[in-house]
């Protein structure tokens, strides 16, 4: 029987648990387990170049394979940070929803899941997954010249 690691928190927020299972899932293996999107013409193309130009280190982890493989998924360290590029637009987000400004990206943070953040107005929306142990604006400062060099608005 494997022993637990790390400290249990009570109350862990739904976006924290779905890392806590994508880290599980990875067990000792160097893929995590994300379910693919499924974008079609202009926003595929997008992800793809958007996928090529990703940075292999990311919030100083790097980056791993995912499972299923896909050019529409990219993450890093064991699952702290994921990225999934075609994603469909958020249910949560009104017309009149704020989204913030980072480095000409808008970021639309979803008020049920706090560590996740969807850039907006590209053809192709862009979903990212940040765990709480990392300071989401610095990993969204990080992102924003890739998306912004493959994803047009």
């Amino acid at each position: 029987m494997r022993e637990a690691k790390g400290p249990v928190r009570a109350g862990a927020a739904p976006a924290g648990m779905v890392l806590a299972a994508l880290a599980l899932l990875a067990g000792c293996s160097s893929t995590v387990h994300v379910e693919p999107p499924t974008p079609t013409g202009e926003a595929a193309a997008a992800c793809r170049r958007l996928d090529a130009a990703l940075p292999k280190t990311l919030d100083g982890l790097d980056r791993v394979g995912s499972e299923p493989p896909s050019p529409y998924v990219a993450v890093w360290g064991d699952g702290q940070i994921a990225l999934r590029c075609g994603v469909p637009r958020p249910a949560a987000m009104e017309p009149t929803a704020e989204v913030a400004d980072i480095n000409g990206v808008g970021w639309f943070q979803d008020p049920r899941r706090p560590t996740l953040f969807t850039s907006t107005n590209r053809v192709a929306y862009v979903e990212v997954t940040i765990g709480q142990e990392h300071q989401a604006g610095a990993v969204l400062v990080d992102l924003a010249e890739p998306i912004k060099s493959s994803i047009p608005e």
